[in-house]
C-alpha cells in the first residue's frame, strides 16, 4: 500500500475526489477549505487551496488516473502519526519545501527530532498530528513540497490564539527551531475540514 496526498486548487476538482472511481484505490479522505470565523495561521498559498485529498492505493502507478479525475498537485508520501488523531475535528494543514541550504539529514533532524516534540508545547490543546514526508513529486510542474502536516484541533481552540498557542517560551522555541527545517516565506497553511461521504 502507498499513500498519495493531493493539493487541490479548485472546488470542481475537489468534487471529483468525492466520486473518484479508480480501481486499486482503497480509501479516500477529502478535506475542504474550512469556513471558520478566524483562519488562524493562514499563510502562503493557503487562502487559494480548495482542499486536500488523501488516498491509500495499491500502487503509485495509479496516480495518472487519479489526477485525470482530480486535477491537483500530487505527491507520494510516507505517513507518520506522532499523535493519534481524534476524528471529526478541524485540521490545520501545512506544507513546505526543504530549504536548499539543508541536507536531507539536517532537514529531517530539524523537523522530526527537534520540532516534533516541542510542537506539543506550542499547541498544548492539539488533538492529533499526522506528518507526511514527501518521497516523490508526481505531477510535472508541481512545487517541490517535502512536508505535508495535518494537526487536529477543536474549532474553538483553533480560532482563539490564546487557546491555540502555549506559553511565550514555546513560541520563542518555535522561532528558534524554524530555520532547522523550513523558511517562513515558503510555508503555506490553512484550516480544512473532512467531508464525510
Amino acid at each position: 500500500m502507498e499513500k498519495l496526498d493531493l493539493l487541490v486548487w479548485s472546488p470542481q476538482a475537489l468534487e471529483g475526489a468525492v466520486s473518484l472511481d479508480v480501481p486499486g484505490v482503497s480509501t479516500v479522505a477529502v478535506y475542504a477549505a474550512a469556513d471558520v470565523s478566524k483562519k488562524t495561521l493562514l499563510m502562503g498559498r493557503g487562502d487559494a487551496l480548495a482542499g486536500l485529498v488523501e488516498l491509500w492505493v495499491d500502487s503509485v502507478d495509479l496516480w495518472p488516473q487519479v489526477v485525470e479525475q482530480v486535477p491537483s498537485d500530487a505527491y507520494l508520501v510516507t505517513e507518520s502519526v506522532p499523535q493519534a488523531v481524534t476524528p471529526g475535528l478541524l485540521t490545520h494543514l501545512t506544507w513546505f519545501p526543504k530549504p536548499e541550504r539543508l541536507t536531507e539529514e539536517q532537514f529531517f533532524h530539524g523537523w522530526h527530532v527537534v520540532h516534533t516534540p516541542s510542537s506539543a508545547e506550542l499547541h498544548p490543546r492539539r488533538r492529533g498530528y499526522v506528518r507526511n514526508s514527501v518521497a516523490r513529486t508526481l505531477t510535472p510542474g508541481s512545487p517541490a513540497v517535502r512536508a505535508i502536516v495535518c494537526e487536529s484541533f477543536e474549532v474553538e481552540d483553533y480560532v482563539d490564539p490564546a487557546r491555540l498557542f502555549g506559553a511565550p517560551t514555546a513560541l520563542q522555541a518555535m522561532a528558534e527551531e524554524l530555520p532547522l527545517y523550513a523558511d517562513l516565506a515558503d510555508i503555506s497553511s490553512c484550516p480544512v475540514m473532512r467531508r464525510e461521504p
